[in-house]
């Protein structure tokens, strides 16, 4: 459904954005409406699979056609089976079979299948994280409603946006940038861990609007990742029980951030973690907003940082607009989005069934998007050019009376039969969290220095170390606080 002109987007006073990890259109949508020849209830075209695309095979000539992942299988949930290639260097070769965009940078999305093959020839040499069997063709198995029952029943049963792109065709940190500040200062990968830009949420506080973080086990990330959330005070993070117990009280923020669970055991859906995990949450947050006395007050926007290595066979658009005026890492110039990634939006106000994208040859979704639709909706000024020439999802919300049905009547959130490969493992962004909290000014009784990270080994480890230096650091930056 093209965007109209007429929305609710006034009657909404409560934002709520979760956002998992590292996973394409096609690997989780892609199937939504095969079964009705990839249009929507309403005849919305719908740019989903057909069964048909390929991608060359890494060691023969004979093509790999994308398939439906078994419901039911011990591998079910962990597939692609390892962590596809997904930082800068591996997504160009993804998109144009080569590390080095082409001149014009045209993709064809057929570097799939012979990159995660180069991905799985050093991954296997580590110990553990990769399910056994797993093979190169992995890459192209793809999710079905049947697999992911609650995101695609909410897909259906709400909005599915079918052009919705990644910021940059990189890795997670720099796309959480985007979401967050517009912009990730021309860094394309994950070795900068923080950035120095305002963002939506300091936009907020300056007009005394209100803002939650969330994190799922533990606080979020984001807290750390930013001046001036990392200023913030307490009062404006938490975890998921706080955000469910907003939610009963109808006392939710103007716009809430929700992280999921960053450990290897967690429920973000980063490749190869229990995607069934993801699952149940996605149900428990939509579950708390729709019983929730603010629910007709409420829009939920579910959506991937990156896509993770997965495949996706749409071509990502050229004709971003840069955030900054100079060029970034690796000589990119952001005027390209990165590849296609889910993203459902979920409100009372929505028609069941809508398939949402923007206008053909207007600037399509990104995830500037998101605090775009934020100052569209408080009337806040732009961060940078890009938000600002982003579109804004409210026309989506195109009813005139809010519906009482629930599409998840009925559905059953699946549970994996299998066993997490990665289990125990520290997970990448574990790793992230834990260098940042290292740095926080907190005294070392082992008088080790700061920014210096002690013997961490496990998941367990990274997790009592990050917790155990936020409340440190917590304690301490409240005793100097007048």
């Amino acid at each position: 459904m093209p965007m109209a002109s007429a929305n609710q987007l006034t009657t909404i006073n409560h934002i709520v954005v979760l956002m998992l990890e590292n996973r394409s259109f096609d690997h989780m949508l892609g199937f939504l409406y095969a079964d009705s020849n990839n249009k929507s209830p309403a005849g919305q075209p719908f740019e989903g699979l057909t069964g048909a695309e390929t991608n060359p095979a890494a060691t023969t000539s004979q093509p790999i056609a994308v398939f439906k992942i078994q419901a039911g299988a011990a591998n079910t949930y962990y597939m692609p089976g390892a962590d596809p290639g997904e930082g800068y260097a591996a997504t160009n070769a993804q998109l144009f079979g080569s590390s080095t965009a082409p001149t014009p940078p045209i993709a064809t999305n057929q570097g799939f299948v012979s990159n995660f093959s180069a991905t799985l020839s050093w991954e296997s040499k580590r110990k553990g994280g990769v399910l056994a069997g797993t093979v190169a063709s992995d890459i192209m198995g793809m999710h079905t409603p049947e697999t992911l029952p609650v995101l695609s029943a909410l897909a259906r049963g709400f909005a599915v946006c079918d052009h919705w792109f990644c910021s940059v065709p990189t890795e997670t940190l720099p796309n959480r940038a985007f979401v967050h500040a517009a912009t990730s200062q021309g860094h394309m990968d994950d070795k900068t861990k923080s950035f120095t830009s305002p963002t939506i949420y300091a936009a907020l506080s300056k007009q005394n609007i209100s803002w939650m973080i969330y994190g799922y086990n533990a606080d979020p990330l984001t807290r750390l990742t930013f001046p001036d959330t990392t200023s913030a005070p307490d009062a404006n993070f938490g975890k998921f029980a706080d955000f469910q117990a907003a939610a009963t009280k109808g006392s939710l923020a103007a716009y809430t951030f929700l992280e999921p669970s960053w450990g290897s055991s967690g429920n973000s859906q980063h490749p190869n973690y229990d995607v069934a995990l993801g699952e149940q949450l996605i149900h428990d947050v939509y579950t708390a907003l729709r019983s929730s006395p603010v629910w007709n007050e409420t829009l939920l926007i579910i959506t991937y940082d990156e896509h993770g290595g997965c495949y996706d066979h749409v071509p990502p658009p050229l004709g971003a607009l840069p955030p900054d005026s100079t060029a970034g890492e690796y000589g990119f110039d952001f005027r390209r989005f990165g590849p296609r990634v889910p993203t459902v939006l979920v409100s009372p106000w929505i028609p069941a069934g809508t398939v949402f994208r923007a206008a053909d040859g207007s600037t399509p979704f990104d995830h500037t998007s998101i605090p775009k639709t934020v100052e569209r909706r408080w009337g806040l000024p732009s961060l940078t050019a890009r938000d600002a020439a982003a579109p804004d999802v409210g026309s989506v919300l195109s009813l005139t009376q809010a519906r009482t049905d629930d599409p998840l009547t009925g559905v059953v959130v699946p549970r994996s039969r299998g066993a997490n490969p990665a289990a125990g493992l520290p997970s990448h962004l574990q790793e992230v969290y834990a260098d940042l909290v290292s740095r926080l000014p907190v005294a070392e009784a082992s008088g080790q220095a700061h920014g210096v990270l002690p013997t961490l080994r496990s998941e367990d480890d990274y997790s009592r170390y990050i917790e155990g230096r936020l409340a440190a650091w917590k304690v301490a930056r409240n005793k100097t606080t007048p």
